[in-house]
């Protein structure tokens, strides 16, 4: 096993950073700060930031195969054009829901975008329950809804043979697994594949690894976690020097590295001495496993 290393690559101090995507064309790390309206592009070679303000909160940021991104934007699907910062609406959900933004979301293996929305928060964590939902946009822009009643749409990956959808309502404290259908898009047969304890605190974003484990950022937790879906263990858990770790990614070379984001905001006075880094990127080395590309949309 080789040593493990955690380090706070770039100190961005995101009030809420989410949605690590690794561009591997440019050895970049897209990220999003939620309440800032804010998508994030870092050089991990250059160390450069560049930085396109939205102007609505923006919960995640995804390849797009045709080039530039895209984003969800409030409750809108969007394309994103870096290079003139210019924003196209796709699609709109929760239009009756004016409380309603996006979440987390994440392209699944078909080149759909997946994402799930949520009451606007009154403080983290604290926000009107069972308003959200969760949608996809296929690559024809259509929209479809799969379900309501969600708290607090998260964390979303896919098994690596395509047959399973993995999936966090947070306020469930679950990791949920579905069957899915890659050529529909459709997901059936929800059940819990693990019940988060209660240091662990609130499950986040999540991604799967080359074995078919997931990673769950722990909210408050100051973790990623490392489970058996198969078995329901817990395997590895991976302090942060921050509590509000909030999602995570693999990426860098071979895709070997991680890359966690989290927040500031909740945190007082107190806990942002003793947490200089909080709101900042790290990157964890040595875990001794490799993780996927990102799937890009195909729309």
């Amino acid at each position: 096993m080789s040593s493990m290393k955690i380090e706070c690559v770039l100190r961005e101090n995101c009030r809420c950073g989410e949605s690590p995507v690794w561009e591997e064309a440019s050895n970049s790390l897209l990220f999003v700060d939620i309440p800032a309206k804010k998508v994030c592009w870092w050089d991990s070679l250059s160390k450069q930031v560049q930085r396109v303000t939205m102007d609505a909160p923006v919960s995640s940021v995804a390849l797009r195969q045709s080039g530039g991104y895209v984003a969800t934007v409030g409750t809108k699907f969007c394309a994103l054009n870096w290079e003139d910062q210019s924003a196209v609406v796709l699609a709109t959900v929760d239009k009756e829901k004016k409380n309603n933004r996006f979440n987390d979301g994440k392209v699944d293996p078909a080149g759909r975008y997946f994402a799930g929305t949520m009451a606007e928060e009154t403080a983290p964590a604290v926000l009107e329950r069972r308003q959200g939902s969760l949608y996809s946009l296929f690559p024809d822009h259509h929209v479809e809804k799969y379900f309501d009643q969600v708290d607090i749409s998260n964390g979303l990956d896919w098994s690596m043979d395509h047959k399973i959808f993995y999936y966090i309502d947070s306020l469930s404290y679950s990791v949920d697994a579905f069957d899915y259908d890659l050529q529909t898009g459709k997901i059936s047969n929800r059940r819990s594949v693990y019940k988060l304890e209660k240091e662990e605190q609130i499950p986040d974003g999540m991604c799967i690894d080359v074995e078919g484990k997931l990673w769950v950022a722990c909210y408050n937790g100051g973790r990623v976690i490392r489970l058996d879906p198969e078995t329901g263990k817990r395997l590895q858990t991976v302090k942060l020097p921050v509590d509000k770790t909030t999602s995570c990614c693999f990426g860098g070379k071979d895709y070997s590295e991680m890359y966690v984001t989290c927040a500031r905001d909740g945190l007082d006075s107190k806990g942002l001495l003793q947490q200089p880094e909080a709101g900042g990127i790290f990157k964890i080395t040595g875990l001794g496993v490799k993780g996927i590309p990102p799937y890009p949309y195909t729309g």
